[in-house]
């Protein structure tokens, strides 16, 4: 995990330089109200890097013998239950389709985003209840 959270804080920097450079070259059109969003989008980008290696960094100070931090662990230390995954389930498709339809529209039409929002109510109630029905009730 300390690798993932140093490829994270170099991707952080990264964007944050970028963005400090996109600022500074369309600042001219920011003033004609040409290009509002760009530099908060890679500025945000920087941040969600941030976050993400601050998590991982905590996570390696928090566990620190994990075998993908040992250069001559072999494969079969980390071997072993990973999680429980529904094998059929349709409901990561429901959600796929609403953050599609939420973020279309974002650009397309905010009504659009309105249906998404119900389609992932949809979703992420049925991903979240899909084991509490019953056996073999999918």
């Amino acid at each position: 995990m300390r690798t993932t959270s140093r490829i994270f804080l170099i991707l952080m920097v990264f964007f944050l330089v970028v963005a400090c450079a996109y600022g500074i070259v369309t600042s001219r059109y920011e003033l004609l109200g040409l290009e509002p969003m760009g530099f908060a989008a890679i500025l945000m980008a920087g941040g969600m890097s941030g976050m993400i290696s601050a998590v991982t960094g905590i996570n390696a100070r928090r566990h620190p013998d994990r075998p993908e931090d040992d250069e001559s662990a072999p494969v079969s230390a980390d071997a072993g239950i990973q999680g429980s995954f529904a094998p059929y389930s349709w409901w990561p498709l429901w959600t796929a389709i609403a953050a599609a339809m939420v973020f279309l529209g974002v650009a397309a039409g905010w009504w659009i985003s309105g249906l998404g929002a119900v389609v992932a109510i949809y979703g992420i109630t049925g991903w979240v209840m899909e084991f509490n029905r019953g056996t073999y009730a999918h």
